[in-house]
């Protein structure tokens, strides 16, 4: 594929996505557009449906689900345990402490990754951590953990591992897949590690 052909399949969408983001009138932004392109090249913003699954499976409490889409679609359907906070709201005071802090792992999801990219590029330009992307939003999701697709006999151990894994954990969360036994099951994607938050400076004087 010619270069311009790939720099242009990642711009296109990045520009939807910029395009999109709510204008900030009340909070400055803390990093450049280069610092936040350089960190959209590494995709460390991207966590994997198997890493969520095996999170949610064993009730993991330093996970937490966001649903960036509107209130409507999350009332038809959201992930276990999710809490709604529609991208147009996201600059709203309400959502600071649930979004910049070094407690739990937030986790956007939306039907794609558009969306939800849009809200890790509002945090991660205000300065805040510990905001991921569910990777391939809940389309993937229900191609890959709740309805998982049987590799073929060429395939490797590790698509077969992979792939009852995926089976279970679908099981558990109420799809049609039967609970594989332990040995069978392999281990989640590594999530990623909770980075602390820097420290609030606490106003002086006053009562």
């Amino acid at each position: 594929m010619k270069p311009r052909t790939l720099l242009a399949m990642f711009i296109i969408p990045m520009g939807l996505i910029i395009a999109a983001v709510p204008q900030n009138k009340t909070k400055p932004y803390k990093l450049t557009a280069d610092q936040l392109l350089a960190e959209v090249n590494t995709r460390t913003q991207y966590i994997t449906p198997d890493a969520v699954a095996d999170m949610i499976v064993k009730k993991d409490p330093s996970l937490r689900l966001i649903d960036v889409r509107s209130q409507e679609e999350f009332e038809k359907f959201s992930l276990p345990g999710a809490v709604n906070i529609p991208v147009n709201d996201l600059l709203s005071d309400k959502y600071t402490d649930i979004l910049n802090q070094d407690v739990k792992m937030n986790v956007f999801y939306s039907n794609g990754s558009l969306v939800a990219n849009e809200a890790w590029m509002i945090t991660r330009q205000l300065g805040y951590i510990n905001n991921y992307v569910l990777e391939g939003g809940l389309n993937y999701w229900f191609d890959a953990i709740m309805n998982p697709q049987k590799p073929s006999t060429v395939n490797s151990d590790e698509e077969f591992a992979k792939y009852d894994f995926r089976k279970s954990a679908g099981a558990a969360l109420g799809g049609g897949g039967v609970v594989a036994s332990t040995s069978e099951q392999t281990s989640a994607s590594p999530k990623p590690a909770i980075k602390p938050a820097a420290k609030k400076k606490k106003a002086a004087g006053g009562c």
